[in-house]
């Protein structure tokens, strides 16, 4: 007789189907994450992301492929400079995050490294809760989870993220380790690539504090959890969470060479950020259920079919999706095409209220349209008067000065 299918298991069927039969789900990472707690009104990312849908092959199906991503020569570097780091059961690793990070600790001549192989994603998160349980409950010792696997709930799907390495203290408390291949020169790096580690960080300090709040769960008053009874202990003694720490170890280059140096980040407010957008996406079975029957988008269907499935779901196109998203430049086209307002940016879309097309927009300036007592309508038909008083045009050229300016502000967004 067959299992009952409990709601979890309809939305995992479901996901499945919308990615198209035979096809691997392609796993959420934490940069992906970062770029859709981004753009949390984008259903058509959340949708697509949340089914492991390739977006890179989906967008070259749609005949708009990606040009963004990392180079293989820089994939390369980067594995070669972390199994530097990790070298030696991760000594130079952990002298950093003594020497950056907790001075105070007896500095870590040796360490545990627990073996974290398992069966699939959530074999391999249940390993690493119960790694990181016995490293938190053996208090003095430094432990290195090297590639840990944990899992975040997503707008009701589970995500399962991979983060370079997760180091335990000997006080318990938990501190997330990055690396990456991009140079620090004279202590300092790029503002724009530590930043998006910093994201990319709280992501994973999230994930953490997850499973820490589990482990340090209360039970409920009265009642004694298997795992104490068997132990003898009494609900009562239950231990408090364990720290998860906000600030970061960022490793790199030093300079120019292959030396790693590292610099501590306190990723306190891009975590509050990323929870923030987190908690306002749309849930994911929500969206599935707008989806006409037999929606499927597998790149391996006709380009007809698969534009209507892409369409079918609605987006929220910004010119920053051209760096974090591969899908960017399909979004962008049809927003252009749709004269979509925020094809010219966030910023613009913000100040221009309810007018959401660039017809509309010229249609209040040149004074056809819209509401005199609306902000965004008098600023733009204002506008159209100082420009052309600044030509010296009559006032019935407004229509064709405001014209001219709505096109030349669509040209420079081109």
């Amino acid at each position: 007789m067959p299992l009952p299918r409990t709601r979890g298991t309809a939305l995992r069927h479901r996901l499945a189907d919308l990615r198209g039969p035979e096809v691997p789900a392609k796993a959420l990472d934490a940069r992906a994450l970062a770029a859709l707690a981004a753009n949390p009104g984008c259903k058509r990312r959340a949708i697509l992301d949340g089914a492991g849908v390739n977006k890179a092959a989906l967008a070259s199906a749609l005949g708009s492929p990606a040009v963004f991503g990392q180079s293989q020569f820089a994939f390369t570097r980067g594995n070669a400079f972390e199994a530097k780091v990790k070298a030696d059961g991760g000594a130079e690793l952990l002298r950093l995050v003594h020497e950056k990070l907790d001075r105070a600790a007896e500095p870590p001549a040796h360490a545990r490294v627990p073996e974290l192989v398992a069966s699939g994603p959530e074999g391999r998160t249940a390993r690493t809760a119960l790694a990181l349980r016995e490293a938190t409950e053996a208090r003095g010792e430094w432990t290195l989870l090297d590639h840990p696997m944990l899992a975040l709930d997503v707008a009701g799907s589970p995500a399962f993220l991979e983060p370079d390495a997760v180091v335990v203290h000997p006080d318990g408390s938990w501190t997330v380790v990055e690396i990456k291949s991009f140079p620090m020169l004279d202590g300092s790096a790029d503002a724009a690539k530590v930043g998006a580690a910093a994201r990319q960080a709280a992501v994973y300090v999230m994930a953490l504090e997850q499973i820490a709040r589990r482990l340090g769960a209360e039970p409920e008053t009265g009642a004694e959890t298997e795992a104490e009874a068997l132990r003898g202990q009494s609900a009562s003694d239950s231990a408090p969470a364990p720290r998860v720490r906000h600030r970061i170890l960022l490793v790199c280059p030093k300079d120019f060479s292959n030396l790693p140096t590292a610099s501590a980040v306190d990723v306190r407010k891009q975590r509050a950020v990323t929870s923030r957008q987190l908690a306002r996406l749309t849930r994911i079975e929500d969206i599935a259920d707008t989806l006409p029957a037999g929606t499927c988008f597998s790149p391996e269907l006709p380009e007809a079919d698969l534009t209507a499935a892409v369409e079918s779901v609605p987006a929220t196109y910004a010119p920053e999706c051209l760096s974090a998203c591969e899908l960017a430049f399909h979004c962008r086209a049809r927003s252009r095409a749709a004269g979509a307002v925020t094809s010219l940016g966030r910023s613009v879309r913000a100040e221009l209220g309810g007018l959401t097309t660039v017809e509309d927009v010229l249609s209040a300036a040149r004074g056809e349209s819209g509401d005199p007592d609306d902000p965004a309508v008098a600023a733009l038909r204002r506008a159209a008067r100082l420009r052309a008083e600044a030509l010296g045009r009559d006032a019935r050229d407004l229509g064709q000065d405001a014209g001219a300016l709505g096109a030349e502000a669509v040209a420079a967004c081109h």
